[in-house]
């Protein structure tokens, strides 16, 4: 992965269909995703159940860009190795999700992994400052973890605008994750944003067997992001 701040669509396979992983993978990339956007949720942390080292290692090789891995569970120390092990690029864990996160961070880049720190809506921007030295990635969240297909935040925006100022020149990307689509896109580039993970923003009206709408969503999602990037 070289660093750049150009927009980066990354859709999250929690809105593909999970009968046919590998294919879907397969569609979005030919149909020009940037990343691969892999939600983990543990039921306890969140209020939902998805996926365990054991797929991620199933998918991985038909990812060929960046599997980018969201671990929205509580405790994640104890399975950064197991998610490190199976395929992951960028490994992200959330700040709230315990007592030590400069260990976490650092064990996360000890594994090899590109380190992520990810931002429920209610929580500010005053620990982060200590940590940027440590972090790849932050991914602000647009909604409350736990399912897809929720309403956008819009009071995370000036979070962005603040954020961005904090990074300054430093090789971060900031990444929005939640209620992406053509009309909040812009928003998110316009305040500083570069990295956009879209479900159903890219899943919807398309399937395996007719992959093309996922390649419009995608290029009206990077479209009205980069008109407001420029």
């Amino acid at each position: 992965m070289t660093f750049d701040r150009t927009i980066k669509i990354a859709p999250s396979i929690l809105s593909a269909d999970f009968a046919n992983f590998g294919q879907e993978i397969q569609a979005i990339e030919a149909q020009g995703c940037d990343w691969v956007h892999v939600d983990v949720m543990d039921g306890h942390f969140v209020p939902n159940l998805t996926f365990g080292p054991p797929l991620l290692k199933a998918i991985r090789p038909h990812i060929k860009t960046v599997m980018d891995v969201h671990l929205m569970i509580a405790p994640v120390d104890p399975y950064i190795d197991a998610y490190a092990d199976a395929g992951a690029d960028v490994l992200t864990a959330h700040l709230e999700a315990g007592p030590h996160i400069h260990r976490t961070l650092q064990a996360i880049r000890a594994a090899g992994c590109k380190a992520g720190l990810a931002l429920n809506p209610g929580t500010g921007l005053d620990d982060v400052a200590h940590l940027l030295d440590m972090i790849d990635l932050v991914c602000v969240m647009t909604v409350n973890p736990g399912f897809g297909g929720q309403k956008f935040i819009h009071s995370q925006i000036e979070k962005v605008r603040q954020l961005r100022a904090m990074i300054g020149d430093r090789p971060i990307h900031i990444e929005i994750d939640g209620g992406i689509t053509p009309e909040t896109a812009p928003l998110m580039a316009a305040a500083g944003a570069d990295v956009l993970v879209a479900g159903s923003g890219v899943f919807k009206g398309g399937s395996v067997s007719d992959p093309a709408p996922y390649g419009d969503n995608i290029r009206a999602i990077r479209a009205a992001a980069e008109a407001a990037q420029s």
